[in-house]
């Protein structure tokens, strides 16, 4: 049976640094089986972003192994977003 999933505290403070930088973002984190926490999009880019709370110490921002998994089976880049500052980081790479 699959657990609930977490997100992490500072998940929606990152969805709303997205949105007042015009990113869309979709959840993705109820999918589950290691898949990323949110899809974002701007400009007609889209990024898949994992989302880590940059207030916990290192060991407890690690990738789970689910999320080990996905990420190294994935074909294209999943960003991993830890802070705000790291959301406006992003949205500087964009138009």
């Amino acid at each position: 049976m699959r657990r609930r999933a977490r997100v992490d505290d500072n998940q929606p403070a990152i969805v709303a640094a997205f949105r007042i930088h015009g990113f869309t973002v979709q959840h993705l984190h109820t999918i589950g089986g290691g898949c990323p926490d949110l899809l974002v999009g701007r400009s007609g880019i889209n990024w898949i972003v994992e989302v880590k709370d940059g207030a916990k110490p290192p060991s407890k921002r690690k990738l789970t192994p689910d999320e080990r998994v996905w990420h190294d089976a994935w074909g294209g880049k999943v960003h991993v977003v830890e802070s705000v500052d790291d959301v406006e980081q992003m949205a500087r790479w964009l138009p």
